[in-house]
C-alpha cells in the first residue's frame, strides 16, 4: 500500500478538521463541566500532566498551563511557533511539545522561554513521551521515530526496520509514543500496530497488529491499560501492554484519546462520541451532551490520583468529567 493510497486513513488532524464546525443539538443532563472555551479555530489537541501541573497544546502554537490541577489556566505569551502543536509531555523539570513540519519545542522548569530543537525531519509529529531521566521519544508520519536522551535538546533517528513488521516495508503513520520511568518505549499507530522496546530502541517486540489505526494508549502502573482508535476500536491489556484483547465495540466513531484511573474509571474521547466505563472496561456507556455528540475531543488526562479527568478539544475547550 503506497503512502498516497493511505492519505485518507487519518492523518488525525485532517480528520479532526472535518468536525470542527458542527452544529449543536439539545443536551441531556451533562456529566461534563466545561471550564474553558475559545473561538472555533482555537483547537486543543493534547494534554499532559505531572502532579498538579498540566499543559495543553493546540493550533497556531497555543500552549496553556495550569498549576492547580486544572482549576485555572494561563495561556503562554508569546507562543513559540505559529504551527500547530499536536503532542506534549511534561515532567517536573521539562516540557516537550511536537507538531507540524517536524517541529519540537522544549522548555525547562526554570527557563523563561521555549527553545526549538532540531528534529532532523519535516514529517508531522503527533506524539511525544518523556520520563524523569530525560529520555524522550517522538513519533509521526511515515514511520518517523525520534529519540532524545537529554530532555529533548537533541534528537536522533530511531525508526524500526519496518520490513520486519510491515508488508513491503510500508512505513506506518505513528500516533502514540510513551516512555516509562524504567525506559521501556511503546509506539503505536496505523494498522493497529503496537511495538515495545526495553532496549532503548535497539530491538522491538510486536505486541499487536490489526486493521484499524490506533490513536491513543494509556497503561497504568498496575499494568491495566487501554488503546483506542478507528471505527470504535478499544483494546485492553492487563500485563503492561505485552498482550492486547479487542473489546466489543459500542461505537463506530474514531476514538482519539483514553485515560483510566486506578479505581477503574475510564474515559475515551472521540469524534461525535465519548465513552465511559466505571469498571475498567467491562461495561461502557456513552457520555451524551450537545457537545460530545456533535464535535470532537482528543486529549484526556488527570492531574493527580485524586483529581478529575480532564478533556481538551475543539474551540479550545477544556472540560472536567464527573466520575
Amino acid at each position: 500500500m503506497t503512502h498516497a493510497s493511505r492519505s485518507g486513513l487519518l492523518p488525525i488532524v485532517a480528520a479532526i478538521a472535518l468536525f470542527a464546525d458542527c452544529a449543536a443539538v439539545a443536551a441531556t443532563a451533562p456529566p461534563i463541566d466545561f471550564i474553558r472555551s475559545a473561538t472555533p479555530h482555537e483547537n486543543l489537541f493534547a494534554i499532559a500532566f505531572t502532579g498538579q501541573q498540566l499543559v495543553a497544546v493546540g493550533s497556531a502554537g497555543a500552549i496553556l498551563k495550569s498549576e492547580d490541577s486544572g482549576v485555572t489556566w494561563k495561556t503562554e505569551v508569546p507562543v513559540p511557533t505559529s504551527l500547530a502543536l499536536l503532542g506534549v509531555a511534561i515532567t517536573e523539570t521539562r516540557t516537550i511539545a511536537v507538531g507540524q513540519k517536524g517541529l519540537i519545542v522544549v522548555r525547562g522548569a526554570n527557563e523563561s522561554s521555549w527553545t526549538s530543537a532540531r528534529s532532523g525531519t519535516t514529517n508531522r509529529l503527533f506524539s511525544v513521551g518523556l520520563n524523569r531521566q530525560g529520555e524522550a521519544v517522538a513519533v509521526g508520519a511515515f514511520g518517523t521515530v525520534l529519540k532524545s536522551t537529554d530532555g529533548g535538546a537533541s534528537w536522533s533517528e530511531l525508526s524500526p526496520a519496518w520490513k520486519a513488521y510491515m508488508e513491503d516495508g510500508v512505513e506506518p503513520h505513528l500516533y502514540v509514543a510513551d516512555v516509562t520511568e524504567d525506559g521501556v518505549i511503546t509506539i503505536a499507530g496505523e494498522f493497529g500496530l503496537i511495538l515495545h522496546s526495553s532496549t532503548g530502541g535497539a530491538s522491538w517486540t510486536l505486541a499487536h497488529k490489526g486493521d484499524e489505526s490506533l490513536f491513543a494508549l494509556h497503561v497504568r502502573e498496575d499494568g491495566t491499560g487501554f488503546a483506542v482508535g478507528q471505527s470504535g476500536t478499544v483494546l485492553r491489556t492487563s500485563d503492561r501492554g505485552a498482550t492486547w484483547v479487542a473489546l466489543e465495540r459500542i461505537s463506530t466513531a474514531n476514538l482519539l484519546g483514553v485515560h483510566s484511573t486506578s479505581g477503574g474509571h475510564v474515559v475515551v474521547t472521540g469524534m461525535r462520541d465519548m465513552l465511559e466505563s466505571g469498571d475498567d472496561g467491562h461495561s461502557w456507556k456513552h457520555i451524551v451532551t450537545s457537545e460530545t455528540t456533535t464535535s470532537w475531543y482528543s486529549g484526556v488526562g488527570q492531574a493527580d490520583s485524586a483529581g478529575p479527568i480532564l478533556i481538551v478539544g475543539h474551540a479550545g475547550q477544556i472540560g472536567r468529567v464527573r466520575p
